[in-house]
């Protein structure tokens, strides 16, 4: 989902080397992975008042304010900084909106809408037991369909591990650095999200 590092890498330093045209170049490269990891958290009610694409202006605005100081001391890869600003721009963006609008936002169902994609559907195949092959077709229509609700019945965090390992790619590594975490802390939440979604959608 990212883009490719060895390519953000040389946008970086021509950025660093005050090159004409080089942050722009930088940002354009990031905008569609940043807008669709954002995209992947507005809940429905709020999508329908809010668009990713206004949140990822605000968060281009923030990087370009802090991107001297990253490069003078980068701590982590860019791409896991740029999503951290991108965390906390969608945490603030949920507070207003259901400040503003509590009563509205809260009578609608909180379903994610901007997961049926490859990523989804590869998912939901490695939660069906492989021994069911003939009903599999039927199987996989129905999670299908179940499988936004049910990603939405997650906790926050069990959430957030499904969506970073399967539809933002990152790895295990890449994970743990984003949470702070160990990789063993790391792996352990993973399968215990993992264990929690198959349950949710396969009950019993």
């Amino acid at each position: 989902m990212w883009p490719n590092s060895q390519e953000t890498q040389e946008l970086l330093a021509h950025v660093q080397q005050g090159e004409p045209g080089a942050l722009d170049r930088l940002l354009a490269h990031c905008r569609e992975p940043l807008r669709r990891m954002i995209g992947l958290r507005l809940d429905a009610a709020l999508a329908r008042r809010l668009d990713a694409s206004d949140v990822v202006q605000d968060v281009m605005l923030e990087v370009s304010r802090r991107l001297p100081d990253y490069l003078k001391n980068p701590a982590m890869p860019f791409h896991l900084w740029l999503r951290s600003i991108a965390q906390d721009h969608i945490i603030d963006a949920h507070r207003r909106h259901r400040q503003a609008q509590r009563r509205s936002i809260d009578r609608e169902q909180p379903i994610f809408s901007g997961l049926a994609d490859q990523s989804s559907v590869e998912l939901v195949d490695a939660l069906i037991d492989r021994e069911l092959t003939p009903a599999t077709a039927a199987i996989r229509q129905e999670l299908g369909r179940r499988f936004q609700s049910a990603l939405a019945e997650l906790d926050q965090d069990d959430r957030e591990m499904i969506l970073m390992r399967h539809f933002e790619q990152l790895s295990n590594q890449e994970v743990a650095a984003s949470l702070n975490l160990t990789e063993a802390a790391a792996s352990m939440r993973y399968l215990r999200a993992l264990r929690k979604l198959r349950k949710i959608m396969m009950p019993g």
